[in-house]
């Protein structure tokens, strides 16, 4: 009897000793968004990180920035955190300088690529007078190999894989040197990844091929609206996107998308979303999984297995200055039929 009181007092006391608590589940992961908007015969793409950090890539033609700047305005509460102009062709920088006019931006980054516009040139002028820091993608001179990325918050990152002069020279002799030389963006979350390809040629996917990156991408942003020559086989087979979004105008002069580029697109299994079709996407991520949502439904099957393919049938003006560049240090900085994509094989940019 003594000794079943001496354990029961014993049990007692190591129940009352300090010890490690169990672990506190790991709370869900804050969405990262992304906008596809339906800009007509052009591109405009907003992420939304689940800090708030806003990046605005491309601002459609200049009619777009009629409902561009509306839906920015319900969107944010504030200034753009950057702005990104792929390249300086009409179709994607048609927007922006309304844009910044009105949401603002806090940064302007484009490739550093001239071309005689007076589009781009007003743009300049704008981006001088209104944004705060201008950037181009140069790597750090104490680190030239590294690519150059941009924090957005909770994990997420904004590489940028293209271009990356001086380091590696602008490419020429192309089919449209400004397009081959539009910026070429990766951002990454937990599992999950968008890549943006601007108006990127197949001279620039081949490049990119021989560099040690990772390209794999839950998400891929169509280059050049779908046209046949972009999207190769083999960047395509380095991307393995699951969803594709292409954006272009509804019955467009150029035939886009192709249907050489659908069919390829479709050889890899990619679930296409067509902003012509089906108006603005909505792409949700939390980390792990893909959330795809057109904001017209039922203009494409969208309920189909991630990885079912899916078918279906100048004169020149001087450039004005710009604003003082960032130091390489402070560079770092609805409802509708909807689609989950599960997250790819691990990916990471190598550098």
């Amino acid at each position: 009897m003594a000794l079943a009181r001496l354990l029961l007092v014993l049990f007692a006391l190591l129940a009352a000793l300090p010890g490690r608590a169990a672990p506190a589940p790991t709370p869900p992961l804050k969405p990262l968004t992304v906008y596809f908007f339906d800009v007509g015969q052009g591109d405009a793409a907003l992420i939304v990180s689940p800090t708030g950090k806003t990046v605005l890539i491309d601002g459609g033609p200049p009619e777009a920035d009629e409902a561009l700047v509306p839906r920015l305005r319900q969107l944010l509460q504030g200034p753009i955190d950057l702005v990104i102009m792929s390249h300086p062709h009409l179709d994607h920088l048609g927007g922006l300088a309304k844009v910044i006019q009105a949401v603002g931006a806090k940064r302007f980054m484009d490739p550093g690529f001239d071309h005689p516009s007076e589009a781009y040139r007003k743009l300049l002028e704008v981006v001088g007078q209104k944004v705060g820091q201008v950037m181009t993608p140069t790597p750090n001179p104490s680190a030239p190999e590294t690519l150059l990325t941009v924090g957005l918050g909770e994990g997420v990152t904004l590489t940028v894989l293209w271009p990356r002069t001086p380091r590696d020279a602008f490419l020429d002799d192309t089919r449209s040197d400004v397009n081959a030389n539009s910026i070429v963006a990766k951002v990454t979350y937990g599992k999950t990844a968008f890549l943006f390809t601007g108006d990127a040629e197949p001279e620039t996917e081949a490049f990119l091929l021989r560099k040690p990156i990772d390209f794999t991408s839950t998400v891929l942003k169509v280059a050049h609206h779908g046209g046949k020559h972009s999207s190769t086989a083999p960047f395509l087979a380095a991307v393995k996107p699951q969803a594709a979004v292409i954006s272009c105008g509804t019955g467009n002069d150029y035939g886009h998308p192709t249907s050489e580029a659908l069919q390829r697109l479709g050889d890899v299994g990619a679930r296409i979303f067509r902003t012509d079709l089906q108006g603005e996407v909505l792409a949700v991520s939390n980390g792990n999984t893909v959330t795809l949502t057109p904001r017209r439904a039922g203009a494409l099957p969208s309920s189909s297995p991630a990885r079912r393919p899916a078918r279906w049938p100048r004169a020149p003006c001087p450039r004005v200055p710009r604003a003082p560049r960032a130091p390489p240090e402070a560079r770092s900085c609805p409802r509708a039929e909807s689609s989950r994509l599960p997250p790819p094989a691990p990916r990471g940019c190598a550098t």
